[in-house]
């Protein structure tokens, strides 16, 4: 017998990226087959969606349907949707194509920055008041995502420090909340519960979510340590897909459904059904053509017991 309480909040408001991370690493997906995605993933119960990427056609051919992705959207209109801008002129084509909650990237290094924007950390960040401006007069919000916050594949280790200048030059300039990028699956419980807590401090009242990639196996724990910290915005994939493409090493995110199983599980209440998220994942896996890497979807979701019959 042991006397352990784990300390976890009543629930969380979980936002799929499938449709944005998830796929931008893969070939090209019809509309069709994304607006499948997209049914079946609203199916789930998910209140928050990241739709797609407002991004060069060039760099990231997976999006380059962008506007007509955006046009659709209105099907379902008890979600919210938002969309990842790279520049402020991406900010106004989403704006144009009615999307008004932006998610801008920031690289806390300046490595990936140069490889991911082709700027340097402190030029990405001067555009977040335009960009900002932009959501605001379209009646949106601006969400300033950092990604490398704990380490770069190029600079390495990314001290705690400059991610929080970041954070801190960020709002200043107009973000109304912060995530933190684990962009390729590297930082560990204990070095996400310290910068959490580093970025609160600098940002009081501001929103602070994770996005967490399960490259290096630690993408679950670092969650349930993000949560045990108050964090209550978390990032997921369908599946398991995603990466970034400027990220050597980048693969795929933490698993929508593997993190609404084991928050579920110790009682935390997400709004995501499960078999729902499992059917989400097998339209997903044929609309990309491969098998998606979640362990829980491999297995079938919950472990149902057999029946006497069928164990003889």
């Amino acid at each position: 017998m042991f006397d352990f309480d784990l300390v976890l909040p009543r629930s969380v408001d979980i936002r799929e990226v499938g449709m944005r991370d998830g796929l931008q690493l893969e070939a090209p997906v019809p509309l069709e087959g994304k607006l499948a995605m997209l049914e079946a993933l609203v199916a789930t119960g998910v209140r928050r969606i990241e739709a797609t990427s407002f991004v060069s056609p060039k760099a990231v051919p997976a999006l380059a349907d962008a506007d007509a992705v955006a046009a659709e959207l209105s099907r379902w209109p008890g979600v919210h949707w938002s969309a990842l801008v790279a520049n402020p002129r991406g900010a106004v084509r989403a704006v144009d194509s009615g999307v008004a909650d932006l998610e801008y990237v920031v690289s806390a290094s300046d490595g990936h920055s140069r490889a991911n924007a082709g700027r340097s950390t402190a030029e990405a960040v001067a555009a977040v008041g335009e960009i900002a401006a932009l959501a605001h007069g379209a009646g949106g919000s601006l969400e300033v995502i950092i990604a490398t916050a704990w380490d770069c594949p190029f600079d390495g280790r990314t001290p705690v420090g400059r991610t929080v200048d970041v954070a801190r030059a960020a709002v200043t300039a107009g973000a109304d909340q912060l995530c933190l990028g684990d962009t390729i699956g590297t930082t560990t419980p204990l070095r996400v519960v310290t910068l959490v807590d580093a970025v609160r401090r600098a940002c009081p009242g501001t929103a602070v979510g994770v996005h967490f990639h399960d490259t290096r196996g630690t993408g679950q724990a670092n969650a349930l340590a993000a949560v045990q910290a108050g964090v209550t915005q978390l990032d997921a994939s369908v599946g398991g897909l995603g990466g970034c493409p400027f990220a050597p090493g980048a693969s795929g995110n933490i698993a929508t459904e593997e993190l609404v199983y084991m928050l579920e599980e110790s009682g935390v209440h997400t709004g995501l059904d499960l078999d729902a998220l499992l059917a989400a994942a097998r339209v997903t896996e044929e609309a990309v053509g491969h098998e998606l890497p979640s362990s829980l979807y491999r297995a079938g979701g919950r472990s149902v017991p057999r029946s006497a019959e069928a164990r003889r």
